[in-house]
């Protein structure tokens, strides 16, 4: 039968600690063979010792039962017959990864979390990777993660050379990354590499893309090509992967290309049309509008996730400027992205930041003139705003606050998210125009504060805009005279 493999090789990390521990992150024993999925799944490890340890998958994918009820659109009459998935590093290897690695990849180790965040020595080899557009783009997607790349194209026929290359290369990597990064990164990228799947692709595939890719996918130069192939060049997946993408991550989604002219030559994306200004983009603008107008000179950004705001918010010149965040990896990150190590002193010194949650009582976000709660509320479960109110409000008490949030309403505008879903997997909810304003003017008045509305992107006359916003003024301070971006909109 087939077989299809996949190894990863470290070295030991440090004095401390063997490579054989690697064992502990992917919940796997060295000494046993496990085997998975009635027998197509086998995990092992070839070597584990105190200074070298490998782990090896290997996949048996039967051929006859490809055929049997796919219900695929295969792109010519005997392909369910003739084609490469069992041979190939496909999309059947990163399923059998996401089941028997699910804990690694989430980068959860109960029994050893010290290792978790640990950066290995890594080795990645596929022997047969299916990759359109060959050796250049492997190198265009895996090179920017770290990963240093060496692609071998195989021949069509190794007995007759003049046929040329294939499309398929023998794939090494090597780097140094946490695990769960790695593991994450061939997740996302073999099946990119290869763009095609061997089951149905639909909106669940960009929920997949979100949950695996969203800590690096978003600042990867290749980011839109890696969407696209992940997603097997549908349009409008693709269209609502960079949206959903963009409203979590801080970045500017692009206008997806048709399918047959994004990918004319084997793999090299043509030139992206120009887009409007991004949604996030907007938001961005009008927080800090409504910044400007309360004459704040001190802000903190709560749930300040990679730290794009922060850094527009150094740029507008703040005295301090704190951004916290309950994820220390996505804290990491902001430091990473602002340059905090190589920072003039001078700017260092206005900006922190902190490891803290909007539910809990933190001494170090109180007296702010002005706090940001930028996408964060639809992130709580519905029972623990009360909890956020009472922090934010009740004890770090801003002068202002700016708070947005998607406006539900508008989601019947993006054509691919299902009815009633949300644009995240992680909201826990998503507010109407209603329910919003509801929730601000019941939390103002419990604490003292006034509140104005404003919409935030395109204000569709049907269902609004994207984004929603509101401004609590502390009513024991003057407030000063919004901007036209932060002034009440008319009741609906």
């Amino acid at each position: 039968m087939p077989r299809v493999l996949l190894t990863l090789t470290t070295t030991r990390p440090d004095d401390a600690t063997p490579a054989s521990d690697l064992g502990y992150l992917l919940h796997k024993h060295p000494a046993r063979v496990q085997t998975f999925d009635g027998g197509t799944v086998h995990v092992l490890y070839p070597e584990a010792d105190d200074e070298r340890c490998t782990v090896a998958v290997l996949l048996e994918v039967d051929p006859v039962a490809l055929v049997r009820g796919t219900g695929r659109r295969e792109p010519f009459v005997l392909a369910q017959y003739v084609n490469d998935r069992p041979y190939t590093a496909s999309s059947q290897l990163v399923v059998a990864m996401g089941r028997v690695f699910r804990s690694a990849l989430t980068g959860r180790c109960d029994a050893r979390p010290d290792l978790v965040d640990r950066r290995w020595p890594l080795e990645v080899h596929v022997p047969v990777v299916g990759c359109a557009g060959g050796p250049e783009a492997a190198q265009r997607l895996l090179a920017p993660l770290g990963w240093e790349v060496e692609a071998t194209p195989l021949p069509l026929d190794p007995q007759v050379p003049a046929w040329g290359d294939s499309r398929y290369v023998d794939l090494r990597l090597r780097g140094t990354h946490r695990v769960a990064d790695a593991l994450s990164h061939l997740y996302v990228l073999l099946p990119a590499l290869d763009g095609t799947k061997h089951y149905w692709v639909d909106e669940g595939e960009v929920d997949k893309l979100l949950r695996a890719g969203g800590a690096w996918l978003a600042a990867h130069p290749a980011r839109d090509e890696i969407t696209r192939r992940y997603l097997a060049r549908s349009r409008a997946l693709t269209t609502s992967a960079l949206d959903r993408l963009a409203e979590v991550e801080g970045v500017a989604p692009v206008e997806a290309t048709d399918d047959d002219a994004a990918y004319p030559s084997g793999g090299t994306p043509t030139p992206e049309p120009p887009a409007d200004v991004p949604i996030v983009r907007q938001r961005h603008e009008a927080v800090l509008a409504a910044l400007r107008a309360s004459d704040a000179r001190t802000v903190v950004d709560l749930g300040c996730g990679e730290g794009a705001l922060v850094g527009r918010l150094l740029d507008e010149g703040y005295a301090r400027v704190v951004g916290t965040d309950v994820s220390v990896r996505a804290l990491t990150t902001a430091a990473r992205r602002l340059h905090l190590d190589t920072m003039p002193e001078r700017v260092r010194a206005r900006v922190e930041l902190v490891q803290s949650s909007v539910t809990y009582t933190d001494a170090r976000i109180a007296g702010f003139d002005a706090a940001v709660l930028m996408e964060v509320v639809e992130h709580l479960d519905p029972p623990r705003l009360a909890a956020m109110e009472r922090v934010v409000l009740g004890v770090a008490r801003p002068r202002t606050l700016v708070v947005t949030t998607p406006n539900a309403e508008h989601n019947v505008r993006y054509p691919s998210l299902a009815a009633g879903g949300v644009r995240h997997h992680d909201h826990r909810f998503e507010w109407t125009r209603a329910q919003f304003r509801a929730w601000a003017q019941r939390s103002a008045s419990a604490y003292g504060y006034t509140v104005s509305f404003a919409a935030v992107g395109p204000d569709d006359p049907d269902v609004g805009p994207p984004t929603q916003l509101a401004v609590f003024h502390r009513q024991d301070q003057p407030t000063s005279t919004t901007s036209s971006t932060t002034s009440t909109e008319g009741d609906r």
